[in-house]
């Protein structure tokens, strides 16, 4: 009985030991503090960017493939003028590419490049959905050319000041410019990398995107 009872005693204390052991640690495991992305999507329709424009698109369904269900993505058009042709999850495929199909062909009507204006409102957008405790980026998919209404264009002067005041309220924004020639790119590392920083400013041009997709996605922290 005895040699019983000291058994059942040394079984328990094992047990107990075990058990503190394993409590102490899943208490030091860090939960990762996982936040959703934000993407939105400036994408040039112009005359000018049509010719690169299916490559551009194989690359933003590539993007989207690479983010979470939580996620949440939209897609403005930039031609003549710039407004919102998508917005929704990710992995809508389907809703992605009909919306890209109408919104994205070539109109002769339209004339001019309103990167300006489509930066304005993805900026915009990147504030309302910070709010909603998303983690917000932009993506900017064409040559950067500036063409037809000058208020519709990029200030390059003022767009790193533009960047900071998004900052104020969203210190995790990150960006990414691609498939513009290296001369435009080059533009955008001497006004956009003192603001943004090696890790949150991503450029390429056509023939490193997916290199430059690889780094986007760890600048969004996955």
């Amino acid at each position: 009985m005895n040699k019983r009872l000291i058994t059942m005693g040394i079984i328990i204390l094992a047990f107990s030991i075990v058990g503190k052991l394993i409590w102490s640690g899943l208490k030091s495991i860090k939960v990762d503090d996982f936040k959703p992305a934000a993407v939105i999507f400036v994408v040039d329709s112009s005359a000018s960017n049509q010719k690169e424009l299916a490559e551009q698109k194989k690359s933003l369904r590539q993007i989207c493939n690479l983010l979470d269900p939580e996620d949440q993505v939209k897609i403005l058009k930039v031609s003549q003028d710039s407004y919102l042709i998508y917005e929704g999850a990710p992995f809508n495929g389907s809703g992605i590419e009909k919306a890209m199909d109408a919104f994205t062909q070539y109109d002769q009507k339209d004339y001019g490049t309103a990167y300006g204006l489509g930066l304005k409102k993805a900026f915009s957008y990147c504030l309302t959905m910070k709010k909603d405790g998303y983690l917000p980026a932009v993506v900017v998919f064409g040559d950067l050319e500036n063409e037809g209404a000058i208020e519709k264009q990029i200030n390059w002067t003022l767009l790193p000041k533009n960047v900071e005041n998004v900052q104020k309220y969203a210190p995790d924004l990150a960006m990414m410019f691609l498939y513009a020639h290296p001369e435009k790119l080059d533009l955008v590392k001497e006004k956009l990398n003192p603001v943004l920083g090696e890790k949150k400013l991503i450029v390429s041009p056509k023939q490193n995107t997916d290199k430059a997709i690889q780094r986007f996605v760890h600048a969004l922290d996955r």
